[in-house]
Order: C-alpha cells, then structure tokens, then sequence
C-alpha cells in the first residue's frame, strides 16, 4: 500500500469531534494508513461546534471562492485546513456559514434533525470532489464513515462518472450502528434529481431516512466494511444481495485487516 492514496471522508473526526466509534475509527483507520506509507487526505464538514483558535483551522484561499449549487441555489463554498498534532496529517473542513455555522451538529436544541440536513449533506458531497479537483489528487480509494457523507458515493457514480480523476478510484464504505430516527428533508431526491434527473438510482433515496442514505452508499461503493460488531439487519440483507466484498467488524488487528482489505479491492 506504499505510495496509495486514500481519501477518508467522515461525517466525525478526532479531536475536532467528540470520540465515538464512527469518529475513532475514521480517525485511527487513516493514521495507520498514513503510518505504513500512504499518501492520505481528510475531510470533514467545518461544524460551527469545532473550535478553529484550538484545531488551528485556517481558511485555504486557493481552495475557496467558488460556489456549488445545491437546488438550483448557488453557494459559496470555503475551505479550511488543520494538521492533526503529531501525526503530520491535514484535515481539510468543507464549509458554508449558512449550513455549517451554528453550534451544533446535526440536530437543534430540541434534538430535531436540521431541516437542511439534506441540503448540508449534498454539499458536503459535492465540495469534497470540487476541492479534490483542485488539488489534482487521484485517489486509489476512497473511504467513507457516517451517513452525512453517505451521498459520495451516489455523486461519484453519477453526477462526477466523467471525470478522470475518479474513474480509477474504488469506493468503501463503512457501516456503524450510529444514525438519526426519522426522516430527512422529504425533498431530498428531488434535490439530488436536480443534479442527477435520469439516474434510476435515486429511487433508494425516496424515502430519506437513515437506512435508505446508507443503502444508496453501499449500491454505489465496491467494497462496505462493519464499522460496528452490529449493524442493522436490513443493510445486513442488502450487502448480501449485492454480492461486494465485505470486511466483517474486526474486534483486534483492526489496522493490518483494513490495510489487507484495501490491498485486496485495488487487486480486483
């Protein structure tokens, strides 16, 4: 795996979030990757709840100033970078004041979903790919954790299928037993038909909740790994179906087998 690149995509990150298994694991799975040689980018929704004095997040002007469109609105997308102390690793954060500057994460002080979570989420899709333009990397894999990331799959097949940066890249998705009840906004397949208006694949996303977002994610990925020792029957039925490569929850030895495993999708 020397000289590979990944792309690690989380909805949480340590130390800027606090430490579950979703944000310890995203965090630990690129460190190691990071420790054998491989070349690895972070990124990460800039949440307001993130302190930038603390993490030393600075805005990245040659990154920033363009505007993504997101329902037919034009938004401005910022882009903010940290190194994680010790590793030498960057962390880059996607940002906009008007969906990622309040002090919370995904929920309002009642603990009710942000009714633009959807708009947030297709956000986040799109400018981690515009961003990684830029930066003209290739990504071997690309490594996703959580579900606000849980459209990069779907806008990579879909919406970005033509460009070359990605046609070589494989995609991985992690499943954890973290998610939100409820639904999202009702309208988000119609914003991603925006985008995406002949894909059929939109379909899964009909019903926005949290178990058909991750379904979209593992039809559109190469490869989906247990995050967590359980996951949710249903998405334990769907994997099945779609006959992918799986690697199982790994108690111990999580480091090598997710190394193993990324060596094993790239062979394919």
């Amino acid at each position: 795996m020397k000289d590979k690149r990944i792309l690690f995509v989380s909805s949480e990150v340590v130390p800027y979030l606090p430490e579950t298994e979703l944000s310890s694991t995203a965090f630990s799975s690129a460190k190691n990757a990071h420790s054998k040689g491989v070349q690895t980018r972070i990124f990460m929704p800039r949440y307001g709840v993130i302190n930038e004095r603390r993490h030393q997040l600075h805005e990245v002007i040659r990154l920033s100033g363009m505007n993504l469109v997101v329902n037919d609105l034009d938004m401005p997308l910022i882009i903010k970078v940290a190194s994680i102390p010790k590793e030498r690793m960057q962390v880059y954060f996607i940002d906009n004041e008007e969906y990622f500057k309040r002090k919370a994460v995904f929920s309002d002080e009642d603990d009710k979903l942000f009714s633009d979570n959807d708009e947030r989420a297709i956000f986040f899709a799109k400018g981690v790919v515009e961003t990684v333009k830029k930066l003209n990397w290739a990504p071997d894999i690309i490594h996703i954790h959580g579900w606000m990331a849980s459209l990069l799959p779907l806008y990579l097949r879909e919406f970005y299928k033509e460009e070359p940066l990605f046609t070589e890249s494989k995609i991985v998705t992690s499943l954890y037993n973290s998610g939100f009840e409820g639904e999202l906004n009702e309208d988000l397949a119609e914003k991603v038909r925006f985008d995406l208006d002949d894909s059929d694949k939109i379909a899964t996303i009909e019903t926005p909740n949290h178990i058909n977002i991750l379904k979209s994610a593992i039809e559109n990925s190469d490869a989906i790994i247990h995050g967590s020792e359980t996951i949710d029957e249903e998405l334990a039925s769907f994997i099945e179906d779609k006959e992918k490569p799986v690697l199982k929850y790994q108690a111990e030895n999580l480091k090598e087998s997710y190394l193993n495993f990324y060596t094993d999708i790239l062979s394919v």
